[in-house]
Formats: C-alpha cells, sequence, structure tokens
C-alpha cells in the first residue's frame, strides 16, 4: 500500500482529493447504521464518476458493492475511492475486497484502515495479492474516523464513544430555580439535537431527570425535517430505535413514567438486588451492575453496552448531577452545548455542579471542535483536553 499526504495529490493524482470527498459526503447519507461502520464509494474511469454507493444498514449492501452495481458494469480498470479499507471477510454479506477484485478494478483508494480485527489489513493484503494497487489518502484519515467516532473507539477500547448533549443559558444556567426548563432553546436547536439522537445507539439519562422532567427520550423522526431522499436512505436506520438507558442505582424508576410506557427498548442499570420479573412492560429490562461508591459505575455501565447491546456511540441528555459524574470520570468524547441567548438568574439550576476548584489550573480546559449559529441559539462542539 502507498500513503499519499494532500500535498501529493497533484499530477497523475489530481481530482483524487475531490473523489474521496465525494465518498466522505456520501457515507453520511444514513446516520447510523451500527454495528457496521458508515462508508461511502465512488468508482472513477477516465475522470468520471461511473459508480457510487454507500452502506444502509446490517444485511444491506456494503458500499463498494452498490457503487459496483450502479457502474453498470464499467468498473472494469477503474479506480474505486473508499472512506475505509474493503472488508476481507464473510458476514451477512460477502468481502468486498473480492467483489472488487471480480469487478477488474484497477486500483482502490482508502481514506482508513477498517480497525475490525477480522479485517485490519487483511483487505489490503487481499487487494494487492490480486495486483491491485491500493493508496492510503493519509490527510482523509481523520475525516473518516470522525465519520464512525464509535466503530473506531469500540474495536479499540471496547467502549462506546461517549457524547454529552446540555442547553443553558448565557449565565450558565440549564432551568429556572421553580424547576421549569422548557424551552431553553429553539426550536431549530431541538431539531438539530435530534439528529445526535438518530446517530446514537443508546440515550442515556439519570433517576433524577425521570422523577422530575418525566421525559420519553424517544427518536422524534419529525422533527429531523428530513426530505423525501433522507427518510428512504435512513429507512432501515429508523427501524432500529436508540435504546432508553436509565442510571437509576436504587431503582427509583416508576412504572408510570413515560420513558417505561413509551415504544422501544429500555435499560435500567441499577445496584438493586431484588427485582419482580412484573414490574415493569417486556420492552424494559433491569441490568445489575458494579457500585462505585452506592452509585451505578458508570464505566462498567459503558462496557456492558459496548459489549452486551452492540452500542458504537451513546447520547448522555441528563441533569447536572450524572452530567458532573461523566465529565470528572473522563468518560465524555465529546460535549454538544447549545447556548440560549437568555439570561435565567443566579438562583437558576447549573450546568453541572463541579465544585472546590481553588487554581486556575485546576480548571477542566475543553478544545473547540465546532462552533456555529442554529436558530438563535449557538452551538458549540467541545472535546475535553
Amino acid at each position: 500500500m502507498k500513503t499519499l499526504t494532500s500535498q501529493q495529490l497533484d499530477g497523475a493524482y489530481s481530482g483524487w482529493a475531490c473523489y474521496m470527498r465525494r465518498a466522505l459526503d456520501i457515507a453520511t447519507n444514513v446516520f447510523n447504521t451500527s454495528p457496521n461502520p458508515r462508508v461511502g464509494c465512488v468508482i472513477v474511469k477516465g475522470n468520471e464518476i461511473v459508480g457510487e454507493g454507500w452502506h444502509l444498514g446490517p444485511g444491506q449492501n456494503h458500499a463498494e458493492i452498490e457503487a459496483l452495481d450502479r457502474s453498470g458494469g464499467k468498473a472494469k480498470s477503474a479506480i474505486a475511492f473508499v472512506t475505509m479499507e474493503p472488508c476481507s471477510h464473510i458476514g451477512r454479506t460477502g468481502p468486498c475486497s473480492k467483489a472488487l477484485i471480480e469487478a477488474g478494478v484497477e486500483s482502490v483508494v482508502i481514506a482508513s484502515v477498517d480497525p475490525d480485527e477480522r479485517v485490519c489489513g487483511q483487505g489490503i493484503v487481499d487487494l494487492e495479492d490480486a495486483g491491485i494497487n491500493v493508496f492510503h489518502l493519509s490527510s482523509f484519515d481523520g475525516l473518516a474516523r470522525d465519520i464512525n467516532p464509535g466503530y473506531f473507539k469500540r474495536h479499540k477500547s471496547r467502549m462506546p464513544f461517549v457524547r454529552l448533549k446540555l442547553a443553558m443559558s448565557i449565565d450558565g444556567r440549564t432551568g429556572l430555580a421553580n424547576g421549569k426548563s422548557k424551552w431553553i432553546t429553539s426550536s431549530e436547536a431541538r431539531s438539530d439535537a435530534q439528529k445526535y439522537r438518530a446517530r446514537s445507539n443508546a440515550i442515556i439519562t439519570g433517576i433524577n431527570t425521570v422523577l422530575e422532567d418525566d421525559p420519553a427520550l424517544t427518536l422524534r423522526i419529525d422533527d429531523l425535517k428530513l426530505n423525501k431522499s433522507q427518510l428512504e436512505n435512513n429507512r432501515i436506520a429508523f427501524l432500529k430505535r436508540p435504546l432508553r438507558v436509565i442510571v437509576d442505582s436504587k431503582k427509583r424508576t416508576p412504572d408510570t413514567s413515560k420513558i417505561i410506557n413509551s415504544e422501544g427498548g429500555v435499560k435500567i442499570f441499577t445496584n438493586e438486588m431484588e427485582y419482580k420479573g412484573d414490574e415493569f412492560p417486556q420492552n424494559v429490562e433491569l441490568v445489575q451492575t458494579a457500585s462505585a461508591q452506592g452509585r451505578v459505575d458508570l464505566r462498567t455501565m459503558l462496557e456492558s453496552l459496548s459489549a452486551n447491546f452492540g452500542c458504537d456511540e451513546v447520547l448522555v441528555e441528563a441533569g447536572p448531577t450524572l452530567s458532573t459524574s461523566f465529565i470528572k470520570e473522563d468518560l465524555v468524547d465529546e460535549l454538544v452545548l447549545y447556548i440560549a441567548p437568555k439570561i435565567l438568574g443566579s438562583d437558576a439550576r447549573p450546568l453541572t455542579e463541579i465544585t472546590g476548584l481553588m487554581e486556575m489550573n485546576e480548571c477542566l480546559q475543553f478544545s473547540v471542535k465546532e462552533f456555529d449559529n442554529v436558530g438563535a441559539d449557538i452551538k458549540v462542539v467541545l472535546t475535553i483536553n
């Protein structure tokens, strides 16, 4: 395999960056293909795109197969641009490396190597053994990983990618002193937040939020405001709604709560030993987990969500107590913060419960990954340094 940087993409490689950007763009036509990665493929012959495709979900054609089918037999001696190394094993579908070999492509250009131990370089070996040139565009590796952060993290550390979503006023408050918090942010911001739910395999909240706000935490597809093509692309993804997960150490979740009585699976992680099987509907499962000072051990819970429930990406939508725990235990990979141009007052509810900081060097430091206006609000995506 030959590695090329962006500075080398001229001359014979002119236009390759454009084709790879197109492959990355179409890979995101689907919000969620877990446990598979989101992948895009563009087949180019004579500086013309003759076929392109993207993966729709488990059991469906992989991106390479879709692109080959749409090329109408024109893939021979063509170049295939794929956002991830073609798979080399037989799962629900056949190996894409074999399909590309049989189609007679001349070269395969990838943005990233597949971290799945069943592939992880074997697809490249298969292609090269068949006489196909394989190129790695290293400058696009980070972009490819950003499309599938949970897939890469799960295969590396057996943990899901954790995204914490928070909304606050400009004075850092999440609700009025009397508990009222609907709505701090605009409808546009709430619609944008639904996209993170659509990307996630699980939405995590705490028992305090369940008792105080009684949320359903369901994916509201209408709020995504998708067109007909986008809805069709995500048809498979929307069949598998995200799990709702409640962190409830003492098993206080009421059987009348919306989250329990709305459609979709619910997992209640608890330290409580006793459980009567008829307490909740069949869609609800109690999961006993390790205790950390009388509370649910969050790291163990995340490991369970990855290993036992196939979660690549999880979204935390919780109050200040649980949100603070995730931050302090260094479990947050990405923080999505919506800031409304409102002042709620010094007696309103705080964003977090982090206390006791006496020196500036004790403060948690973040890096800004994304900054944008969403409706009347500001959206900031951060990573913890």
